[in-house]
């Protein structure tokens, strides 16, 4: 049982370093590991990002759910609140503004070359993952709690069915997307 746990734990770290490579390839094949296309995203003149972000969640949800229906994954829900959406995002998006890149755009950025990811973006993650470390149980106790929403997915806060929220966001983001790409900003 060990030997398979160790096997299975082994896989899982090959698949994750696998899935990396294959997520920075579609990156960077999707232009958004380029500073210009993500400052064009900051400034609202180019859509390429969320037009990346939304394809991706689209795939992602059309891939995953119908795993669900058939047994084959288990969703591992976890709880929300507004005061760590609030943290998060003040901390995301104050690194974002600063370097230009998110984390994961970075290190697609180091994979093609931008010296300023590598010189600049990777040890200021690095910095901010430390300082999150050392301030986490005071964002943990003081500001996880507030406006705690729990364990809830879509179709359980809008109270449908799984199917039914499923194409409803799919429409949605199909919808979005049209748009986006009619429309020229």
């Amino acid at each position: 049982m060990l030997k398979q746990m160790r096997t299975n734990k082994r896989l899982q770290l090959l698949l994750g370093f696998l899935m990396g490579i294959f997520f920075g390839f579609f990156l960077q094949k999707g232009q958004v590991t380029r500073y210009d296309v993500l400052m064009g995203q900051l400034l609202l003149t180019d859509f390429t990002v969320v037009k990346v972000i939304l394809t991706a969640i689209l795939v992602g949800m059309l891939g995953i759910y119908p795993l669900k229906w058939y047994g084959l994954v288990t969703f591992h829900v976890k709880e929300g609140s507004l005061g760590s959406s609030g943290i998060g995002s003040l901390i995301f998006g104050i690194g974002f503004a600063l370097l230009g890149y998110c984390p994961g755009t970075a290190v697609g950025a180091v994979g093609q070359g931008s010296l300023d990811a590598l010189l600049g973006g990777i040890p200021g993650i690095m910095v901010g993952a430390a300082i999150y470390s050392v301030i986490y149980p005071i964002v943990r106790d003081k500001f996880q709690p507030l406006g705690n929403f729990g364990k809830i997915t879509l179709p359980e806060l809008f109270k449908v069915g799984e199917k039914k929220a499923v194409l409803a966001v799919s429409v949605l983001i199909i919808f979005v997307l049209s748009v986006l790409e009619l429309v020229a900003f």
